[in-house]
């Protein structure tokens, strides 16, 4: 691929990568923050609870503590105006009050005013005060527990008020009132890990970790109910300002995201938690009481956690993307550079094949001298012959011509066998490689050399098994055969006692073939370039002479044949001299079909003997 048109397309998929890495981004983030939100509702559930046992323990202490007064005498007495002296009822609240550590105690009668309370000798006394509009005492005058948080009208000190009827032969005389302070639980709530707020049945704060949330709103007020909390001091005309909490998202019925506005300096001071920010806001409802607790668990680690993963994930999906595109490029460049290889290695074997092919001109360019010389014998032979025959029908003769005849037919069956042999041995074969019985183009080989065995007296020792087979092509062992033979008869040259010993033999599933000479044998610097292309140690000669110089490609052509089979072709010295060659190729089962044996595989028959 060129690199412009690889660059154009890294630069179309880098969009993609980036989109790919945002998705993973956000989706990170959303499976992070919802992980942590659900871990976070868990432990909000907890502090919940936790924190509405701790407010219900605190309210169930007192909340008896109407009802015993309307056990006591002195009180029924001074309610329904049977007792003059209010005396010894206010030291009894008095003492009372102060062991169970309440705010106040007072009884009122029946038209609402305060009758004795538990701080009657102060200056502010609540005797005599007309409370008939407070919620508590409508409530118990109507026969019921009365459950209210205020701010009281005399002092300005909030607190929770529960009321009591008293009754006396099933009628209702008065109405006996305690006020608790939950300040001590506001201290404890002010050192968990999240703030607790709790609001009434109006959403006004009437209890939180951080005093100044307290008589704060959790939702606007309208000007009529401000009218209304003047006239009723339910707040004592406290102001009432919204706390500043904005929903963001609700992620369950009783759980929903929100944001806290910054609170004014100093005021997050002395708070072990933050007072600002994104929390998760978890409200549950309390039984007794129109009251709503909450419970805001800060939220901001987690979002910061879910962006951090978020940007994890997508750097992370970036980085493999582009892995990914290198990967694809990379193997888009080795496809590339196979197909260039694929195509080389094609022309490379159309080039070798036509080396090989000239490579066998070359040995039959070497061969022509002889088989010119084995050529003339015969044609001269058939001259003399032809001449003859007729002169023998001229008279008559026919036995001596039909003699004639038959060595004519012999002769030209000879010539035919040569050239025959050497127009299989020249032609162009397909290279494939099939099972081959090795005997037969060895004795091809043999054959197509022949006339220089003769010529030269050198002797061939043949130990070839016929069952020895190979996968190879046998035009193509042939040749590799008559390059081995060749270069030992050249070894052999001018020497009486020249042998060539052509064995073959199949051993752990390979066919291994020598070609060894007596020869001078090969040197030490011939031996580590015996396969490099155009090395040759023959000189020069007239090119009338077989052998002769060479090209220095016979051993290269013959290695590169036996290495398309799969094999191997070796040369080194013998252990008694001269130089073995050794084909080592893949070993194979003849076929059981003897028709299935190719023409090419057949033996040439031997030449029979000159006239």
């Amino acid at each position: 691929m060129p690199i412009a048109r690889r660059l154009r397309t890294i630069g179309l998929l880098l969009p993609v990568i980036a989109g790919l890495a945002l998705l993973a981004g956000l989706a990170g983030f959303r499976i992070s923050e919802a992980m942590g939100l659900a871990a976070l509702r868990e432990t909000g559930r907890h502090r919940l609870d936790l924190s509405a046992e701790s407010l219900e323990r605190q309210i169930d202490k007192y909340a008896y503590f109407p009802a015993t007064l309307g056990l006591e005498r002195d009180v029924l007495d001074l309610v329904t105006g049977r007792a003059p002296l209010a005396q010894p009822v206010n030291r009894y609240l008095e003492m009372l009050n102060e062991r169970a550590g309440t705010l106040s105690i007072y009884v009122l009668n029946r038209q609402g005013r305060v009758v004795a309370a538990s701080n009657w000798s102060r200056p502010d006394s609540f005797i005599g005060e007309d409370l008939s509009y407070r919620p508590y005492f409508i409530e118990a005058m109507a026969g019921r527990q009365g459950r209210f948080f205020g701010v009281g009208t005399t002092r300005g000190e909030a607190g929770y008020y529960l009321s009591s009827p008293l009754a006396e032969n099933g009628a209702i005389v008065g109405v006996a009132v305690v006020k608790v302070s939950l300040e001590q639980l506001e201290q404890s709530w002010s050192t968990v890990e999240a703030p607790v707020i709790v609001s009434d049945e109006n959403g006004v704060v009437i209890l939180a970790s951080v005093p100044s949330w307290t008589f704060t709103t959790l939702r606007t007020m309208d000007e009529q109910a401000h009218r209304h909390f003047d006239r009723t001091l339910q707040y004592n005309a406290r102001p009432l300002s919204p706390l500043g909490l904005t929903p963001l998202n609700r992620i369950a019925p009783d759980a929903e995201l929100v944001q806290l506005a910054r609170p004014a300096d100093g005021e997050a001071e002395t708070a072990v938690f933050p007072v600002s920010g994104s929390f998760l806001a978890q409200t549950a409802p309390l039984q007794g009481t129109g009251w709503t607790m909450t419970v805001l668990s800060p939220a901001s680690e987690i979002t910061g956690m879910a962006w951090t993963r978020a940007a994890l994930a997508a750097v992370g999906s970036a980085f493999l993307g582009i892995l990914l595109l290198m990967r694809v490029q990379r193997r888009g460049h080795l496809r590339e550079l196979e197909r260039k290889v694929e195509e080389r290695t094609r022309n490379l074997r159309a080039a070798q094949d036509e080396l090989v092919h000239a490579g066998k001109l070359a040995v039959i360019g070497q061969l022509s001298a002889g088989l010119a010389h084995e050529l003339n014998q015969p044609l001269a032979a058939l001259r003399t012959l032809s001449g003859n025959t007729v002169k023998f029908l001229q008279r008559g003769n026919l036995d001596a011509a039909r003699g004639n005849l038959e060595r004519i037919a012999q002769l030209v069956d000879t010539m035919g066998a040569l050239t025959g042999q050497l127009k299989s041995f020249a032609r162009k074969s397909s290279g494939v490689p099939r099972p081959v019985a090795v005997r037969r183009p060895i004795d091809n080989a043999l054959f197509l050399l022949e006339p220089r065995l003769r010529r030269s007296g050198v002797a061939v020792q043949l130990e070839v098994p016929e069952g020895v087979a190979a996968l190879c092509d046998p035009n193509r062992l042939e040749q590799v055969v008559v390059n081995l033979a060749a270069n030992g008869l050249d070894a052999l040259a001018g020497r009486r006692d020249g042998k060539l010993t052509v064995t073959a033999w199949t051993e752990d599933g390979r066919t291994r073939i020598q070609v060894a000479d007596n020869g001078p044998g090969l040197s030490e610097d011939v031996l580590p370039r015996l396969f490099e292309p155009f090395f040759t140690t023959k000189e020069a000669k007239d090119g009338s002479r077989e052998g002769g110089g060479g090209l220095g490609l016979g051993l290269a052509i013959s290695a590169g044949i036996v290495r398309d089979f799969g094999g191997t072709l070796t040369g080194a010295n013998g252990a008694d001299g001269g130089a073995v060659f050794t084909i080592d190729l893949p070993a194979a089962d003849l076929p059981s079909d003897p028709s299935a044996v190719q023409a090419g595989d057949l033996a040439c028959p031997t030449l029979p003997p000159q006239p």
